[in-house]
């Protein structure tokens, strides 16, 4: 998902514009979450970035996707870009980590 999210509605008002744009990330993601997964992956993992324009974007964590989206409503942005790239994730044991370092 690559999309520029408007932060004004002339028929919402900004708050209900900021949960329909939390919504509508909440949803891709589980919606991706339920794709089957391919063999030898343990879950679906994410690449976020979130920023004014798709040049300004930032990485940040999928949990903490809708941190930048109350920050841009708070200081009156225009929109928001939104970058959700789903990628194989595999989980590494504890001592693999450990023999590592």
């Amino acid at each position: 998902m690559k999309k520029l999210f408007p932060l004004t509605s002339p028929n919402h008002q900004p708050a209900r514009v900021v949960e329909q744009i939390k919504a509508d990330v909440r949803k891709y993601l589980k919606r991706e979450r339920r794709k089957n997964l391919p063999e030898g992956v343990d879950f679906w993992d994410f690449d976020c970035r979130t920023g004014q324009s798709a040049e300004s974007a930032e990485a940040i964590h999928v949990a903490e996707i809708t941190k930048p989206i109350d920050q841009a409503a708070a200081e009156n942005w225009e929109a928001i870009y939104i970058e959700i790239l789903a990628k194989e994730g595999r989980r590494r044991s504890k001592g693999a980590d450990e023999k590592e370092h």
